[in-house]
């Protein structure tokens, strides 16, 4: 007979008050101070007074703080398009691959979380610098291009240019895509995987194509995946800090580069903490979309 949690307490207890204490002490305790920071000001070097006030959030409401919360709302939410774009069809053939291949094709896609993700930007800035592989692929197209023109008799290109691939906004995002793709191929790859082929099958005996029938019945199948991937790609990309910090130039600063200047630097706390919590509020919103996402997919399920 089984037991209930209800019946055996004490073992329930003893499994679960550890965790817990660990997430009260090490996260909900902390957050909370810092939660309370957005209500104070600071009256001295290293002194914070909670006050009660809403300065901290009504500042971060300002033009300049709000164009940079806009502004990585839509890198991150290109970021994930991007993912998405190019995931999908990775998520597809894994999904769709022998059992052996695909256990190397799953191994390839997960190869870069055994790497640092700082050493992963540098390398990145090797590829794009402009003494990198990128232009250095360019150039010599550029000069076989040109050196056949004159063998042709046809007036040669001149002199190659090096791209400025480096410290812009399109850096910021290549570098963003590079890193979350995994992110996005995995979940989309669990719920391909789990798809009924059968109505596929069916799709294309109908007379559908391929093109229709990846549109019309496996995307929807997909939701739940898409859903989700979109979730923990666009989450860590809005919050990312060392991509656009290595990647990005003045004018690619994201809201976490902010939120890190005005604890390190600036040492405003109270604003680096309003500026965190509207972070994590908009955090919050997209989890609940997907939710919604999810609950109305079950649904129609």
């Amino acid at each position: 007979m089984e037991q209930t949690w209800k019946q055996a307490r004490a073992a329930f207890a003893a499994i679960s008050v550890p965790p817990l204490a660990w997430l009260l002490l090490f996260f909900l305790i902390p957050l909370g101070v810092i939660w309370a920071y957005t209500f104070g000001e600071n009256t001295g070097p290293t002194t914070i007074d909670f006050t009660g006030t809403f300065a901290n959030y009504a500042r971060a409401l300002e033009p300049l703080y709000l164009g940079i919360f806009v502004k990585s709302v839509v890198v991150a939410a290109l970021t994930t398009l991007l993912c998405l774009i190019v995931g999908f069809p990775v998520a597809l053939a894994i999904a769709f691959a022998s059992p052996k291949a695909k256990a190397w094709l799953l191994l390839l896609i997960m190869l870069p979380f055994w790497t640092n993700l700082l050493i992963r930007t540098f390398a990145l800035i090797a590829v794009l610098r402009e003494q990198g592989y990128v232009n250095f692929a360019l150039e010599w197209l550029w000069n076989n291009a040109s050196g056949f023109m004159t063998l042709i008799g046809l007036q040669p290109l001149g002199e190659f240019e090096p791209l400025t691939l480096l410290y812009n906004n399109f850096a910021v995002v290549v570098g963003l895509v590079y890193v979350h793709l995994p992110f996005m191929v995995l979940p989309l790859y669990s719920a391909l995987d789990r798809m009924d082929r059968s109505l596929m099958e069916a799709s294309l005996d109908l007379g559908a194509g391929h093109l229709k029938t990846i549109f019309l019945v496996v995307v929807p199948l997909a939701a739940p995946g898409i859903a989700s991937g979109i979730l923990i790609t666009f989450i860590p990309a809005l919050g990312s800090y060392l991509t656009p910090d290595l990647l990005g130039g003045t004018d690619s600063q994201m809201i976490a580069n902010v939120i890190e200047r005005q604890f390190k630097r600036a040492n405003d706390w109270p604003f680096g903490a309003a500026l965190s919590f509207l972070l994590m509020y908009l955090t919050f919103i997209a989890i609940a979309l997907q939710a919604l996402v999810q609950r109305r997919s079950d649904r129609r399920a």
